[in-house]
């Protein structure tokens, strides 16, 4: 017993003395509760929506209206043309578009329905599934309201016609395996990379390295390059999987897919290499690895929509790189669209690279001054 209480009370003490240790033990935990637990909602509403009114009357702006006012649909973008509606749904910017026929009113005073297309990116499925959902209900009400003044009427005064778009049967392979191979690349590259360079520091080899004429920057890039190699097979091996097992198309481009994959690769090891600086162990290390995953899992959009999430927390997500990357290759596989509707991501996360490395090449090159 008194070996036991000698043990414990030694470990008690070193923990004492591993301040940052103790700080994330205690810390992380309350952090990660209040941010997830404000951040991850089902729900989603504010869905950012284009509409395309051809009709430009009194009745399509009071359909209009009924679902600007649902909560449900945000009007951020009004379309001059149908392809107008195509860019936005295939860039991201709209998740749903509303296409108004010029007949629209016309055919209501007929007594004929009236069509309304509503074009939904099913490539997202939690929110195609509530889009196409809300979108039905709003024109069942709507025709009631009309049904309950007028008897003499052919059939239901609106008719909607819902088209999920990318992902029409709502196949949920389609939809998480390109995520997953995200989240698995993510992984790989932030944990490995942290965790090895401190091994490494630990081993004394480090300091080997350190002596010979050999810039940071230079010594960094050295040993990133073996990641992004062993990244580039990981992708290679999960899309052969996805293609031949769950049967996921490729719309887009292979070349575009690997090639912007190197600037989330690089920006994930930038990552990495900036905890391998800050942490002292490996136990550490791989602590604010877990950190750095669970946000990237939860706010990314890789299993909550990120338009169910409230503004600050919307926004905090904009500072993981995988939510670009997701856009990015469920762009290319499910879309097939190219690098023009990317541009954005891909900026994003070069510059999370060029900033990651630099901080950590600084960070690197204050601790062997």
């Amino acid at each position: 017993m008194h070996r036991i209480l000698a043990v414990l009370h030694k470990e008690l003490l070193q923990m004492r003395r591993d301040k940052m240790t103790l700080a994330l033990v205690f810390l992380l935990p309350l952090v990660q509760l209040l941010l997830f637990g404000f951040a991850i909602q089902t729900e989603v509403k504010h869905i950012p929506t284009v509409v395309f009114d051809q009709s430009l009357t009194a009745e399509s702006r009071a359909l209009l209206d009924a679902f600007s006012a649902s909560g449900y649909f945000d009007i951020e973008y009004v379309a001059g043309s149908f392809g107008d509606v195509n860019k936005m749904i295939d860039s991201g910017k709209a998740k749903v578009g509303i296409v108004f026929p010029p007949d629209f009113a016309a055919s209501l005073n007929r007594g004929v329905p009236a069509q309304v297309q509503v074009l939904v990116d099913a490539s997202d499925n939690m929110v195609a599934n509530q889009a196409i959902a809300i979108a039905n209900s709003i024109g069942l009400i709507k025709s009631q309201e009309i049904l309950a003044q007028k008897v003499r009427l052919a059939g239901p005064p609106y008719d909607i016609r819902v088209r999920p778009w990318y992902n029409p049967d709502g196949i949920t392979a389609y939809y998480m395996v390109p995520a997953i191979l995200g989240t698995v690349v993510t992984m790989t590259m932030v944990l490995l990379t942290s965790m090895g360079i401190v091994r490494e520091r630990e081993r004394g080899t480090l300091e080997q390295l350190m002596v010979t004429p050999i810039k940071s920057i230079e010594l960094m890039i050295g040993k990133i390059v073996p990641y992004i190699l062993l990244g580039y097979i990981q992708i290679t091996v999960a899309l052969i999987i996805g293609v031949t097992v769950f049967r996921v198309p490729i719309r887009g481009s292979l070349l575009e897919l690997y090639i912007l994959t190197l600037f989330f690769i690089t920006a994930s090891l930038g990552l990495g290499i900036l905890i391998s600086n800050v942490a002292r162990t490996q136990m550490q290390a791989m602590q604010m690895g877990f950190f750095v995953m669970l946000p990237s899992i939860l706010l990314s959009g890789f299993m909550f929509p990120r338009d169910a999430m409230p503004r600050l927390i919307y926004y905090i997500s904009n500072l993981i790189p995988l939510t670009y990357y997701l856009d990015i290759i469920r762009g290319i596989v499910l879309k097939g669209i190219g690098f023009s509707y990317l541009v954005g991501q891909v900026t994003a996360l070069l510059v999370f690279t060029v900033v990651l490395l630099i901080v950590s090449a600084l960070k690197f090159k204050k601790k062997i001054a």
